[in-house]
Order: C-alpha cells, then sequence, then structure tokens
C-alpha cells in the first residue's frame, strides 16, 4: 500500500501570518496521524516562510509514524537536520528565492555533491531521497550517487493530466519500472490532488509514498482536516 505522509508547510504559514501559535503545529501533526496519514512531512526553507527549522525538534519528538524533512541541502539545513535526524530527508534543488518546488535534482552535473551530502546523512541512519524528473537518465544518476529512494517531481503530471493523462503519466511509469529494478524505493509529490491521485496511484507501480500539503489544507477547508485524510487514503487504495 502506498503511504500517506502529510505537508504540514501551509499550516505553519497560516501560524506565521499572526505571529503566534494557532494552528498549533504540534496538535496538527498528531492530529494528522491520529485521523490515519503515515507520515509527516515539512520543507524549511531558508526564509522559514513556513516551518521553522525551530520546529524540527518538537516533531521529531511527537511524530509516530515517518517524519519527512526535505529542503536544499545548504550548510544550515544539514547542520539542522543532522541534528534532529528524521526517519527520511528528501534533497529538493530549490533556490533561496524559490515560491515552490518546480524540477527535480540533474543528479549526473550534480553526482560529486550528491553523493558527499546523501553519504553525510546515511552515515546517522537517515534515509535519504532525491527529488528528479521522471527522465531515465536522473533515475540511474540517483542509483550512482547512492540515494535510497527518488522522489518523483508530479508538477507536470498535475498540469497535463486534465488533458491528456495517459501521456501525462507514461514517463512516471517508464522510470518507476526502472527505479525498482535498480533497487531504488519511489516516493511521488507535487500538486497530486484527489482528481488526479487515484490515476497517478494506479498507473505507476512500486510507489511507496506520497507527499501532499497545499491540495490537501485547501480541500480541508471545505470537508475538515479529518475527513480530508481519508479521502487521500480511500484514492490510494
Amino acid at each position: 500500500m502506498t503511504r500517506l505522509s502529510v505537508n504540514i508547510n501551509k499550516i505553519a504559514l497560516i501560524r506565521n501570518s499572526r505571529g503566534g501559535n494557532m494552528p498549533d503545529l504540534e496538535k496538527i501533526a498528531r492530529d494528522c496521524e491520529a485521523f490515519g496519514a503515515q507520515g509527516i512531512t515539512v520543507h524549511p526553507r531558508p526564509d522559514e516562510r513556513h516551518v521553522r527549522f525551530s520546529d524540527l525538534p518538537m516533531l521529531k519528538n511527537i511524530v509516530t509514524t515517518e517524519f519527512n524533512v526535505e529542503g536544499n541541502p545548504d550548510p544550515r539545513f544539514l547542520r539542522e537536520v543532522m541534528a534532529v535526524r528524521p526517519h527520511q530527508v528528501t534533497l529538493v534543488p530549490d533556490g533561496p528565492q524559490a515560491l515552490t518546488s518546480d524540477a527535480g535534482w540533474d543528479t549526473l552535473s550534480h553526482q560529486a555533491f550528491l553523493q558527499d551530502v546523501i553519504a553525510h546523512f546515511k552515515s546517522v541512519g537517515i534515509r535519504v531521497s532525491i527529488f528528479v524528473d521522471a527522465n531515465e537518465r536522473f533515475v540511474e544518476g540517483a542509483k550512482v550517487v547512492g540515494a535510497d529512494r527518488i522522489e518523483f517531481y508530479t508538477g507536470h503530471y498535475a498540469k497535463d493530466f486534465a488533458n491528456n493523462p495517459i501521456e501525462a503519466v507514461e514517463a512516471h511509469h517508464r522510470c518507476a519500472i526502472l527505479a525498482h529494478d535498480l533497487g531504488l524505493g519511489i516516493n511521488a509529490g507535487h500538486d497530486l490532488n484527489l482528481d488526479n491521485l487515484p490515476y497517478y496511484k494506479a498507473q505507476v507501480p512500486h510507489l511507496a509514498e506520497v507527499s501532499i500539503g497545499h491540495a490537501l489544507v485547501c480541500d480541508a477547508l471545505y470537508y475538515g482536516l479529518k475527513n480530508t485524510i481519508q479521502l487521500y487514503l480511500k484514492a490510494l487504495q
């Protein structure tokens, strides 16, 4: 079964907008798990407009499923993540001013850098996933640099899904088979929602985990958090 990891960045963004502790990020993380989420994901950015690095120790202490920290492995990210040792770290090539993640790693051009970073995290037992586009060359490169898993960037899939779902998912299907044959675990995330998730799950074999935040929080405004998590779990069945 594909696991659902709930990205709570947008909850932290609402909290930060008023300078207090509403919504309470700790309570949200606990409730997400109680409502069925099988992981909690955060993506602390350099400007900390969403989750803050100071949130990481608290979340590591209370998450009982899987704690996944995403981000660009700059020196601060390396230091802060090594200090809390989450279950999984997902390396994302965002620039400091990026509004959101919009591409995966070129695992060939950044081979030496990724090898060093991945070895650093794995030396303390952190599972490492790297964000990649559905491209055979980058999947093969992920194996070379020592990643445990890849996370497919699904932004292009989500954009093209309404017009041609078969074409939108084809590269993901093909690359998932390759990744599995290479011994890589397969995650996916970005702009997945209740409309496009069931088809993606059905067409991409060996999918271990999806990380969903923005769409899930938007749906929760209408359906409530508990109902929304249940809807996403049903979409993954």
